[in-house]
């Protein structure tokens, strides 16, 4: 079920692939430039009730975007943006037109006709870069949202599962914290408590699983925008 629904983590958590043009270097793990959420003071309390003796690993934004109200919430904000993302789309498009345009016309345009053509490109190619780089921290902002408040509610869940199966230490191994980045250099399928506490915090939860048909779109990849051409001297 984890792996069913892995793509969530990359389509929603990540970020929508046209707003990641305004950035060349994707995050991991997380909303591209942010901070993974917290976990509530709480958890540190309950260290002192940990007794047990075995070792565990749970990947904590994975099990976040796997379980029912992660995956119905995050595909939800995912609808949201399509309109944005297809604004976007479409302002990218037009970019690369009237790149096409140039370089099919260059020959024949004026000094001044050529000019002005560039100089819309790159108008229009800031004014793109702009929008993608607000509709991008606006997406991450509220993803966030959702995973900080999921988490807090799920941090009892874990830690009584913890305490119940006599674990004394858990590690989260997202692949954005393991090694060197983290402390966990490796780690068997044995070990993994992932699916175990979404099971659990879906039964506390009450939220339905999505329908069998329900998955989260998996938004179009346009080209990378090319730097417009110089006008000829």
């Amino acid at each position: 079920m984890i792996k069913k629904f892995a793509y969530v983590t990359v389509a929603v958590v990540f970020g929508l692939s046209v707003f990641a043009l305004a950035q060349a270097a994707p995050a991991t793990g997380s909303p591209a430039g942010a901070a993974p959420p917290n976990a509530p003071s709480a958890a540190a309390a309950a260290a002192a009730k940990v007794t047990g003796t075995k070792i565990g690993t749970l990947a904590v934004e994975q099990a976040i975007a796997a379980s029912n109200e992660g995956q119905r919430d995050l595909e939800a904000l995912s609808k949201k943006f399509e309109p944005k993302q297809s604004e976007l789309k479409g302002l990218n498009d037009e970019i690369d037109s009237m790149k096409k345009q140039l370089n099919a016309q260059q020959d024949k345009l004026n000094d001044e006709s050529r000019d002005k053509l560039v100089h819309q490109i790159e108008a229009k190619q800031k004014s793109f870069d702009r929008a993608a780089e607000e509709a991008k921290e606006d997406f991450q902002s509220q993803a966030g949202e959702i995973e900080s408040r999921i988490l807090t509610k799920m941090v009892p869940i874990i830690q009584k599962y913890v305490t119940d199966n006599g674990y004394g230490l858990l590690l989260d191994n997202d692949q954005a914290q393991t090694w060197p980045r983290g402390t966990v250099i490796l780690s068997g399928p044995s070990m993994d408590i992932t699916q175990q506490i979404v099971e659990a915090y879906n039964a506390a939860s009450g939220v339905a699983a999505p329908p069998a048909s329900s998955t989260a779109p998996k938004p179009a990849k346009p080209a990378t925008p090319k730097p417009a051409a110089p006008a000829k001297q």
